[in-house]
């Protein structure tokens, strides 16, 4: 990102004490400067997130002019609401942390829901990228799979299988699919498709445990789809994900390096550049 945008890279000293305590120091001066702090929250979030508030704060302590956070993953998107009574907003948390720290504007990369995007805009300044489009390329231009069909596992998720269809012009449809509350169980019903003889492409914003991509892989080879790929902006994958859904007849799995992973092949750094011109 730095070399695209012509910008200085300041190191950050950071380590972990033996307590478990995080400790962050930057090597330089940001006096006067915008500071693009990029640091994407995957596991262990919670020490992501306390290390980019750290690193907030501190910046502004040592007299940075304005914050910039970028996330490329953002946790606790998920917890959007109260499902039920009691339950902490989490994101709305996350928001009111980040601005208390010193973070004037957030970007981060297709995040969960609408309503994890305003709960954080009504804290502090928010964009909000997608990097769909760049996924669909990369399927169909080194995958060789341009005319797939793209698939959203849920209505939620339909705009981003819209998004990838303007790419690979197949079509695009959707899944019905209800996850238990209580126990993440994921149940994808029935509902037919014209994919006979098509790659299908499912794509969504996360892959974490893989219970979406399994279900949907396994109804949609048994309505006829001669090959299955599962693309995602955030590839999770936790503990056996990735192997449960090759297991399931998934020929391919492709993500971003919003998350580090075996399968995150597609940059974003030029995606996130072009929205950072407009800041320094």
């Amino acid at each position: 990102m730095a070399e695209k945008l012509g910008a200085e890279v300041l190191p950050i000293e950071h380590k972990t004490f033996p307590d478990g305590e995080s400790y962050v120091r930057f090597d330089g001066s940001v006096r006067g400067e915008t500071v693009v702090i990029v640091q994407s929250a995957y596991p262990p979030q919670d020490k992501h997130l306390f290390e980019l508030c750290l690193m907030a704060d501190a910046a502004k302590d040592l007299g940075a002019e304005r914050v910039v956070a970028v996330v490329p993953y953002m946790a606790y998107a998920r917890q959007d609401k109260r499902f039920m009574p009691g339950e902490a907003v989490s994101i709305r948390t996350v928001g009111k942390l980040l601005r208390a720290a010193g973070v004037d504007k957030l970007i981060t990369v297709d995040i969960h829901s609408d309503e994890a995007l305003r709960n954080l805009s009504s804290e502090l300044e928010v964009a909000n990228l997608t990097a769909i489009p760049l996924l669909a390329r990369y399927m169909a231009e080194d995958k060789g799979l341009s005319g797939a069909f793209a698939l959203a596992p849920d209505r939620g998720a339909l705009d981003l299988a819209e998004e990838a269809s303007k790419v690979l012009g197949g079509g695009f449809g959707w899944l019905y699919k209800h996850r238990d509350r209580m126990t993440g169980e994921v149940r994808v019903e029935e509902r037919r498709l014209d994919i006979s003889g098509r790659t299908v492409i499912i794509f969504d914003d996360m892959i974490s445990t893989g219970g979406t991509v399994v279900a949907a892989a396994e109804l949609l080879k048994k309505q006829g789809a001669s090959r299955v790929y599962a693309a995602c902006t955030h590839p999770l994958l936790v503990r056996d994900a990735l192997k449960r859904i090759m297991a399931s007849g998934c020929d391919g799995v492709v993500g971003t390096d919003s998350v580090p992973s075996s399968v995150s092949v597609v940059s974003i750094a030029g995606l996130l550049a072009r929205e950072l011109r407009n800041e320094l």
